[in-house]
């Protein structure tokens, strides 16, 4: 390996501990980038690298180098679908002469390429992921090439696996953050309705629901119109409006 390989190849693997620190979900996006760009450099003959992800049957470019050929993951019989859905690696020598994905290879061949390398993810939180290599050369992916591409695939699966889990992490804080605010929203209207009728909180509640089956309206908008209306000094109007009256309790 030349001098420059290896500053490459160290330049990659500090780009990769950090895809495995990562700690706020806007960046995935620019170390997958750059986690491409590495690759290209990296890897010896490799002119563009990006990673293709299986989203419900429809094969998803989730970062690339450049611009990968258009519609490269069109047909059902391709190396990059094959890879996603079994889970082994596939390559093509040149595209001139294998003949097992025909519409793939003319596809590479009309935009300059003649090798390709695609190789799965090993992911187990994520969605199916592969990492795809193109050369404008043939037979370009060899042996050692190879050993070294699966040692970086390998990183690159637990980063995409550590994004996953941030992504779940993060929508779950949001659902409770939701939740908690709904339930102080409806907190607030019972303590309205309490004071204006001189019920007892479950008295507070019936008449929430009811309004909410009567309006067709989920409990949360009508607490919040009370909430609301309360600070803009009309909540009696509110009340008429959602057809809520002591009346209405069993």
């Amino acid at each position: 390996m030349t001098r420059d390989q290896d500053v490459s190849v160290h330049a990659l693997a500090s780009e990769l501990a950090r895809m495995g620190r990562l700690i706020e979900d806007e960046e995935h996006e620019a170390v997958g980038r750059r986690f491409t760009e590495h690759l290209v450099r990296t890897v010896p003959g490799c002119d563009t690298a990006f990673l293709a992800v299986d989203r419900r049957g429809e094969v998803d470019i989730a970062a690339s180098s450049g611009h990968p050929p258009p519609g490269l993951a069109a047909d059902e019989a391709d190396p990059v679908r094959e890879v996603l859905r079994y889970r082994e690696p596939r390559r093509l020598g040149d595209t001139a002469r294998d003949h097992r994905w025909p519409l793939f290879a003319s596809r590479l061949a009309e935009h300059g390429h003649r090798s390709c390398l695609v190789l799965p993810l090993p992911t187990e939180r994520s969605p199916t992921a592969a990492t795809v290599l193109l050369s404008r050369e043939s037979h370009r992916f060899n042996d050692h090439s190879y050993d070294i591409i699966m040692l970086i695939a390998l990183h690159a699966g637990i980063a995409m696996d550590n994004i996953e889990v941030l992504h779940h992490s993060k929508q779950m804080v949001r659902h409770l953050t939701t939740a908690l605010d709904t339930r102080h929203t409806i907190g607030l209207a019972q303590g309205l309705l309490m004071r204006h009728f001189s019920h007892d909180t479950d008295q507070s509640f019936t008449l929430l629901r009811q309004a909410s089956q009567h309006t067709n309206r989920k409990l949360r908008d009508i607490a919040h119109d009370l909430v609301t209306a309360h600070e803009r000094g009309d909540f009696v109007e509110a009340l008429t409006r959602h057809r809520i009256t002591a009346a209405a309790l069993p």
